[in-house]
């Protein structure tokens, strides 16, 4: 697997709307962003912790960056499930849509919507609801979470979690049911991450 990048943390040494150069000890990152993260970021010479994506291929490493977990989770998700979306369409997606408003066009099918985004045709919208919301299941994840009635303590956690084991490759039931079970042994204050990192550690136990 060798070493990937999961976060880069340092000041802030050059901002574009779609790229940010993070100088990490002296070494400077050059990271490609949604335009999401860009209005997020503060000006140059602001220390800033960015979540990344390692994306390694034959001819090229390179690193995307994310202001928040929940960005990230949708790019890996687009990659990793629907098919004909690579790193560059993932990324017009974040930055075509704010990650609330994709969700719910998904949940609603609103493929209109979705084929508005640069980049993004008709059919490839198509894919992204059939994918996301017919065979993963996803959407259902993403409605429940976006309920009034959402649950407290621990539980509010609950579907922020299955989307990210959903995200790194494992099947909704086996994400819904390892996050279910661990949950039980976690106190209410733990956050979403702390749950993520018991049911890997549960799914590979």
């Amino acid at each position: 697997m060798g070493i990937m990048i999961t976060f880069v943390e340092g000041i802030l040494e050059d901002v574009l709307p779609n790229q940010i150069v993070v100088n990490a000890g002296g070494v400077g990152y050059q990271i490609l962003i949604p335009l999401s993260s860009y209005s997020k970021l503060s000006s140059t010479g602001a220390r800033v912790r960015v979540l990344t994506h390692h994306h390694v291929r034959e001819d090229a490493q390179i690193l995307y960056g994310f202001s928040s977990s929940e960005e990230r989770d949708l790019f890996r998700l687009l990659m990793a499930h629907v098919s004909g979306i690579g790193p560059k369409l993932a990324l017009a997606i974040l930055s075509g849509m704010e990650v609330g408003h994709f969700k719910s066009a998904v949940v609603t099918s609103d493929i209109a919507a979705i084929s508005k985004i640069s980049g993004v045709g008709k059919k490839t919208a198509e894919r992204v609801v059939l994918e996301l919301k017919d065979k993963l299941g996803v959407a259902a994840e993403w409605e429940a979470a976006s309920r009034g009635n959402a649950p407290s303590g621990i539980e509010r956690h609950l579907h922020d979690a299955v989307l990210a084991l959903i995200s790194l490759g494992y099947k909704q039931v086996d994400a819904h049911k390892a996050v279910k079970d661990v949950m039980t042994k976690l106190s209410a204050d733990s956050s979403a991450e702390d749950v993520v990192r018991e049911a890997l550690r549960h799914l590979l136990s």
